[in-house]
């Protein structure tokens, strides 16, 4: 296709090359999650702003109205205002699954960027609700490609011991974006009531973007998608670079890369998968998949976070003190992350899912109680003790999320489909995520305004399917490569897939010793293994790439 392209242009620095560059792109890619996470905080603290609820829903109210549940917003109009977002999130994560192939993933990740700087320069100057409206539906445009896209980059370019940890940064990321917005806008809502108390925070949300557009102009491209696309060498080149020190004749490094061209071979036989295909070949993944995107929104998180300030507001806290607490319990989140960077490589995605149902569902319990409880007693100090205790459950929700039902769904969504089903599988499990988000987001404020405290045990209720789908249906993948996911879940083989693994460690074979100047090799000669890398054939070929690095780094790009 026309628009794939031809080229490719490594601009990242020399010196960043190893540790420091494979951290830095982890970490800055996330920047795309970390805007999400910022975009939950800001419409959060917005909706407690009476110059916020005037300008949006023409009713004119006081604090003390607001504390008391009194505004007069249709809760269904607040609920579209929220949930406008997932709905287009929903459409653009397909959409994504093109783009992250046909463009790359860093392309992708630039093209979410510019799309959420244009949604936070629109709701920066909104001038109505139909102005926020737009702007959050094209902010949603940017969420779902990045969404999609970002996972799949941190995946293809993490170490296979270490996709967790990757995939945590990523989430953990998201979880600073939020604390982030919950700060900005507890310290921009002393600015009532001027309107920067709601629109100030947009404006840090555009200046995030813009470090993310222009970090995309340095990221590297991941070596799977550049093997895939007919830059080999340029995989090996940028293969070394994450993760051999520039050291190309790594042994691990070759054996990385002769697993990673035999795959892309192998899928080559095969063809890209059609959607089809991705439900019939790959049924047990598309199911894990989706439930884990899933049941992340039914086990209540959105229902949190999207009406955090609201909920501590209900629970007996004025104002100021719900903004402020919102950006304690941000934090809290922020920390539950952490155990699943370092453990949940180590005990497996399996187990960290099944201890979250059971501690979700009892901290939805101990904040559905607390909340019942408070509900009985009058308006004023006789529930700050009651909301203290709220409090409190939530920050347990919230750590508990953080390090398992927060962090799980993103790594497995991303890692569980093979390369030629990669983004679709991806796209369909991010898809998920949105239209589940959508739903909960829609459903909150009138469910809340019709059963209070009982929606709690509602999503308690969810907490326990979870347990039981995690523990009858998903299979182990820590400890594994991309590559060997298949034979953890034993899919369908192809009549033809046992020449198509021969041809594709034939091929491997062949481009290695090509680039030596050798010969091709005869059917009785051996296959290409990681004990290769200390043969004459990988030194001539480390000393041909280090040879053209130089003009590598130089080639003209069309992305």
């Amino acid at each position: 296709m026309f628009l794939r392209p031809k080229t490719y242009t490594a601009r990242y620095p020399q010196w960043m090359v190893g540790r420091p560059l494979l951290y830095m792109s982890s970490a800055l890619a996330s920047l795309g999650d970390a805007m999400f996470g910022y975009g939950q905080g800001s419409i959060a603290s917005a909706q407690v702003q009476p110059s916020f609820i005037h300008r949006m829903f023409g009713k004119e109210v006081t604090m003390a109205q607001i504390q008391a549940g009194q505004t007069g917003v249709d809760p269904f109009i607040q609920a579209i205002t929220v949930s406008c977002l997932n709905l287009t999130a929903l459409l653009a994560s397909f959409i994504a699954a093109y783009l992250c192939d046909l463009l790359g993933r860093r392309m992708s990740v630039r093209i979410g960027g510019i799309m959420y700087f244009i949604a936070a320069l629109i709701q920066i100057f909104a001038p109505n609700l139909g102005a926020l409206i737009a702007g959050r539906c094209i902010q949603g445009v940017g969420v779902g490609i990045l969404s999609m896209t970002v996972p799949i980059l941190q995946c293809e370019i993490a170490p296979a011991h270490a996709r967790g940890l990757f995939v945590s940064i990523e989430y953990i990321c998201l979880n600073i974006g939020y604390a982030v917005s919950a700060w900005v806008g507890y310290g921009f809502f002393f600015a009532m009531p001027s309107e920067i108390s709601w629109r100030g925070p947009y404006i840090v949300q555009a200046a995030i973007a813009l470090v993310l557009i222009f970090w995309t102009f340095f990221l590297p491209e991941t070596p799977r998608w550049l093997a895939q696309n007919g830059f080999q060498k340029e995989a090996l080149v940028t293969l070394a670079d994450l993760h051999g020190a520039g050291n190309v004749s790594d042994p691990k490094i070759l054996a990385t890369y002769a697993e990673i061209v035999g795959a892309v071979e192998f899928e080559a036989q095969m063809g890209q998968a059609s959607w089809r295909q991705l439900f019939t070949q790959y049924t047990r993944r598309c199911i894990v998949g989706i439930t884990c995107q899933m049941f992340a929104q039914l086990n209540g998180i959105n229902a949190i976070l999207y009406f955090l300030p609201s909920n501590l507001t209900r629970a007996g806290f004025t104002i100021s003190r719900s903004l402020l607490y919102s950006g304690a319990c941000a934090l809290i989140y922020c920390s539950g992350t952490i155990p699943a960077m370092f453990l949940i490589d180590k005990f497996g995605r399996r187990a960290f899912l099944l201890f979250g149902s059971v501690a979700l569902a009892a901290s939805l319990s101990i904040v559905g109680g607390l909340q019942y409880y408070a509900d009985s007693l009058p308006l004023g100090s006789a529930r700050v003790s009651a909301a203290d205790a709220i409090f409190f459950g939530v920050c347990l929700y919230l750590f508990f999320f953080g390090a398992t039902w927060g962090p799980g769904p993103w790594l497995l969504g991303a890692e569980i489909f093979p390369l030629r089903a990669r983004a679709k599988g991806m796209s369909l499990s991010t898809g998920t995520n949105w239209l589940f988000n959508f739903i909960i987001a829609f459903i909150t404020p009138p469910l809340f305004n019709a059963i209070n405290a009982g929606y709690y045990f509602v999503l308690v209720g969810f907490c326990i399917i979870s347990l039981v789908v995690v523990w009858f249906v998903y299979p182990e993948t820590a400890h594994h490569t991309l590559e060997d996911l298949g034979e953890v879940f034993g899919d369908k083989v192809m009549d033809d897939e046992g020449l198509a693994r021969e041809l594709a460690q034939r091929s491997a074979n062949a481009i290695q010793r090509e680039r030596s100047g050798l010969p091709a090799v005869t059917d009785s000669e051996v296959t290409l293994q990681p004990s290769m890398s200390t043969t004459p054939t990988a030194k001539d070929e480390a000393s041909i790439i280090m040879k053209e690095r130089s003009s590598i780094a130089t080639m003209e790009s069309d992305v």
